[in-house]
C-alpha cells in the first residue's frame, strides 16, 4: 500500500474508532479499549490495537462482499492484544 494509501487507512479506521467509542456502539469497542488500558498499555497502542481490527472487518466487507459481522467483529476484540494475524 501507498503512504498515501497507508495515511488514508489511518485516518479512516481512526474515525471508525472515535466513532464507536464515543457513541458506545459495539459497546465492545469500549469494554476492550478499557480493558487493554488496565493491562497496561498505552493508550496509542490501545488505539492501533483496535484500529487494526476495525481495518480487518473493512477489508473482508469489501474484499468478501458481505455484510459486516459483528459476532466475528466482538471476537477479534476479545483476542487482543493478540492480533490473529502476529
Amino acid at each position: 500500500m501507498t503512504d498515501p494509501g497507508r495515511e488514508a487507512l489511518r485516518r479512516a479506521t481512526s474515525e471508525v474508532l472515535e466513532n464507536q467509542l464515543g457513541d458506545n456502539d459495539p459497546p465492545e469497542t469500549r469494554e476492550t479499549y478499557e480493558r487493554l488500558l488496565a493491562e497496561g498499555i498505552a493508550d496509542g497502542e490501545a488505539r492501533r490495537l483496535l484500529s487494526a481490527i476495525i481495518a480487518v472487518e473493512i477489508f473482508e466487507v469489501i474484499k468478501e462482499g458481505r455484510p459486516f459481522d459483528r459476532d466475528r467483529f466482538v471476537e477479534r476484540l476479545r483476542l487482543l492484544p493478540k492480533l490473529e494475524f502476529d
